[in-house]
């Protein structure tokens, strides 16, 4: 680390020491740092089939994949009949070695063979945190090593706790060292977070400028083309595209209700989701997944795709049974595949299965998706037979298999020819 002072110069030394006595003020004065630190990575290399490895000869090694650090790319060299004869080739060998061009690459590392056995003796050795008495190694071009030869005498290895299942475990880490240098920071001022969504709230609210208008079950809307096809390709089809709309003083958006669609216009401005509870009137749960579910459908009909994820992020937190089997229809026609994995989950556990099959959504379900019925017996088939692992192993945590085995005749009951699917799956 280096501080140091810099005069501003004149014509001569002399010229400036009266200029300094005339005026009575002293020189400026600036500071820098010279920061040297290291920039650290780290890499676990799995060596399966130990036993198969050795004999391969000595020199020759297995590699991990490469990896990146400190802007160079490393790779772990792992020798099962030692490195050299002259080394003694009964031990095994473990290095790191650059594996991208670089000249003088700085670095420390370290290497652990990972004890498997739970006990955490592992065998590490390393540059971290011990005095470096000549400095961090050096590497000069690309395949330079660091390492051990004789890293661990292979009669050793083979019946301690670092191999396991003919399996080792390596981790290693590395700490690319780099210097640079600060100069003053001459001023700092705070920058605020951006707040254009506000603004174009605002030109929403005010109706200033607006140029196409929309009639949504019998409400008005006004809005700004340039707006609608800046954020919708939908939007910019319609008013903008060959085929565009002609008659933009009131076009007619059907099947959609007039709180959803002003949901939509907020999120296209604002770019976030309207307060819920002023929107459906209701501090109820379940007026919010509803609200949801019409506006997951609205973004995906106007391809608006974060605005689809933000309400299948939402409705994935609120499944619930009188609410998850329309839910799930909704997450089939939009290909909301996250969200459809959750439900059906939910669905196919006993103490819900035969709740949600009673209400009014399962119907629903049944006839607009008869193909999710599907999936759903595979999901609760699978809950049964994960039920009869866990009770034939004594666990506890799992539900009471006769339970999950009535959960899945109750579905086949309600659908015969689904179940006639799954025993040809």
């Amino acid at each position: 680390m280096g501080m140091g002072r810099v005069y501003r110069e004149t014509s001569s030394p002399s010229a400036f020491k009266g200029l300094a006595n005339s005026t009575n003020t002293s020189p400026a004065i600036t500071t820098s740092t010279a920061v040297t630190e290291t920039v650290n990575g780290s890499h676990q290399f799995k060596i399966t089939g130990y036993t198969l490895s050795k004999g391969i000869g000595i020199g020759k090694y297995v590699a991990s994949d490469t990896f990146t650090v400190g802007g160079y790319s490393w790779a772990i060299y792992f020798y099962p009949d030692g490195k050299s004869v002259e080394d003694n080739a009964e031990y095994v060998s473990l290095f790191i070695a650059l594996a991208s061009e670089g000249t003088d690459v700085r670095a420390l590392f370290e290497l652990t063979l990972l004890d498997q056995s739970g006990k955490e003796r592992h065998k590490v050795h390393s540059h971290f945190g011990r005095p470096l008495d000549g400095g961090p190694y050096s590497l000069k071009y690309r395949g330079s090593m660091w390492g051990y030869k004789r890293f661990f005498k292979r009669t050793q290895l083979e019946t301690s706790d670092y191999l396991k299942d003919d399996c080792l475990s390596v981790h290693c880490s590395v700490g690319v060292v780099r210097s640079y240098t600060e100069g003053p920071k001459i001023y700092s001022i705070p920058v605020p977070p951006s707040d254009i969504g506000q603004h174009f709230g605002k030109l929403l609210e005010s109706g200033k400028g607006t140029d196409v208008n929309f009639e949504v079950d019998g409400e008005i809307f006004n809005a700004h083309k340039v707006v609608l096809a800046a954020r919708s390709p939908v939007f910019r089809a319609q008013l903008f595209g060959p085929m565009k709309d002609n008659n933009t003083q009131c076009i007619n958006v059907e099947d959609m209700e007039a709180p959803v669609f002003k949901a939509l216009l907020h999120f296209i401005y604002c770019d976030a989701l309207p307060n819920m509870e002023e929107l459906t009137g209701s501090n109820l749960k379940w007026a919010f997944t509803l609200m949801s579910q019409h506006l997951l459908a609205a973004a995906d009909r106007y391809g608006l795709e974060r605005l689809r994820l933000l309400c299948e992020a939402n409705l994935c937190e609120d499944v619930a049974i009188n609410t998850v089997a329309t839910t799930l229809a909704l997450a089939e026609q939009h290909r909301c595949s996250h969200l459809k994995s959750v439900c059906l989950k939910f669905v196919a556990m006993p103490e819900n299965l035969r709740a949600v099959m009673q209400t009014d959504g399962f119907e629903y379900l049944k006839e607009s998706c008869p193909s999710v019925l599907t999936e759903l017996l595979q999901y609760v088939a699978r809950i049964s037979e994960h039920s009869a692992i866990g009770s034939s192993h004594g666990n506890e945590a799992f539900l009471d298999g006769s339970d999950l085995n009535e959960s899945l005749s109750t579905v086949q009951r309600h659908f015969p020819v689904l179940s006639l699917r799954m025993s040809e799956l």
